[in-house]
């Protein structure tokens, strides 16, 4: 890694502890049908315990799915927290939980040297999922209490992940694919929000590697290649493993922080650019259709190749359509 590399990495890290040490107290908020609630997660980080805070947004109604939000590299919960509320006004709940960026025990969502045995600890989360007794159903039920709401955790999972926690996500979805099948077949799609790999090891390549021919269904939504995805480095990795004929759609005039939508913040913008409207309208669509369909099992052809809104980003020229390996 370049000193520039790791200066950069030192000043966001430290960004990052200021901003987490900046997060308002567990609490409740209310939003035209969603309730946020604030609880903290147990996750095992080398022989310690961490107690990240998790965002939770519930909607008023049984929901359809659990969906599971991962911010990007220096970034916490709450920059996902505009496309979370999204997400649960289309009836799901979303969670959205703060990893470390930098961590002396190698507990980070990017890859530093060696996150496999943390990254592990919270794949266990979902694994453990069908138990009731278990920590994810634990923090869930304290969200629920907090909340008002009656309904039991989903058990229908959609894995979202920006930037590096795209890498993230992918990994945890296949350790779930290898060490918790059960839990596994109830993962109905994973979606890349301008994905970037780690610059330290293959976790990306080989977590693809892993589901490529599972039939899950995985999509990108990304921003052309610039220095704040790496290149598209994440992109780039997922088309050359995933051998399918469509795998998403780039935002012609897409940025890093289109993810981020109204929660994105200053941090983002200066070094990735200020996100435009159709771009996080086009993004937030397009994301959360799909979940619904995989989540649903039902197809509305329109938010892919061919259907009416997809071709109307077409010609608008605010998407360009993503093919797989050949």
């Amino acid at each position: 890694m370049s000193r520039f590399r790791v200066a950069r990495a030192a000043l966001l890290a430290a960004a990052v502890g200021l901003a987490v040490a900046l997060v308002a107290p567990a609490g409740v908020a209310q939003a035209a049908g969603v309730t946020k609630v604030s609880t903290f997660q147990k996750v095992k980080c080398s022989v310690f315990t961490y107690t990240p805070q998790v965002d939770w947004y519930m909607p008023s109604t049984t929901p359809k799915g659990l969906v599971w939000l991962q911010h990007g590299f220096s970034r916490t919960n709450g920059n996902m927290g505009d496309l979370a509320k999204k997400y649960a006004e289309a009836g799901y709940v979303a969670m959205a939980t703060t990893y470390p960026s930098a961590d002396i025990f190698g507990c980070t969502i990017q890859n530093l040297g060696n996150n496999d045995p943390f990254l592990n600890n919270v794949t266990k989360l979902l694994g453990e999922g069908g138990n009731t007794g278990g920590e994810l159903h634990r923090n869930f039920n304290e969200a629920r209490s907090a909340a008002g709401v009656s309904y039991s955790l989903p058990q229908k999972y959609i894995l979202v992940g920006h930037s590096a926690g795209g890498e993230m996500m992918s990994y945890v979805a296949n350790r779930l694919r290898t060490n918790h099948a059960g839990q596994f077949a109830k993962v109905k799609g994973l979606v890349l929000l301008d994905p970037v790999k780690s610059m330290i090891n293959e976790n990306m390549t080989g977590a693809l590697t892993g589901l490529k021919d599972t039939g899950l269904p995985i999509a990108t939504i990304s921003s052309p290649p610039y220095t704040a995805n790496s290149d598209a480095s994440g992109t780039t990795v997922l088309r050359s493993v995933i051998q399918r004929p469509w795998v998403g759609v780039q935002l012609t005039t897409g940025c890093h922080c289109d993810a981020e939508g109204a929660t994105t913040d200053v941090l983002c913008t200066l070094t990735s650019g200020t996100p435009q409207a159709q771009n996080i309208a086009a993004l937030q669509t397009l994301a959360v259709n799909w979940g619904n369909d995989w989540a649903t099992g039902v197809t509305n052809p329109t938010y892919y190749p061919g259907g009416a809104y997809y071709n109307g980003l077409l010609n608008a020229g605010t998407i360009s359509s993503l093919a797989g390996a050949a």
